[in-house]
C-alpha cells in the first residue's frame, strides 16, 4: 500500500509557484508537515477513535448486517454509474 502524501501545504500546479514553494520549504519559511490534531483544533482522543471507527463498527455487526450494508452500497454505486435513481 502506498503511503499518503498529503501534507498541510497544498502544492500549486504552476511550475513557478511550485518552485517558490519548494524554496520556502527549504528555507524554513513554510512548514511542509501535516498539522497535529491539536494544531487543527481537534481533540486528540477523538481523532484516535475516528481512525479505528470503521473496524470497530464492523466488529460489532453480525455477518448479515455487514452483508446487507454492502449490498445496499453496491446497489447505490451501480445506480450512480448507470444514471439510474434509487
Amino acid at each position: 500500500m502506498m503511503p499518503k502524501r498529503h501534507t498541510g501545504v497544498k502544492h500549486p500546479r504552476d511550475p513557478a509557484q511550485l518552485a517558490k514553494l519548494i524554496v520556502d520549504i527549504a528555507t524554513g519559511e513554510v512548514d511542509d508537515r501535516e498539522r497535529t490534531p491539536e494544531g487543527r483544533g481537534v481533540d486528540p482522543a477523538a481523532s484516535a477513535m475516528g481512525r479505528k471507527g470503521g473496524k470497530a463498527r464492523a466488529a460489532n455487526m453480525s455477518a448479515e448486517e455487514r452483508s446487507r450494508i454492502a449490498k445496499n452500497a453496491a446497489r447505490l454505486r451501480w445506480a450512480a454509474t448507470s444514471g439510474g435513481g434509487t
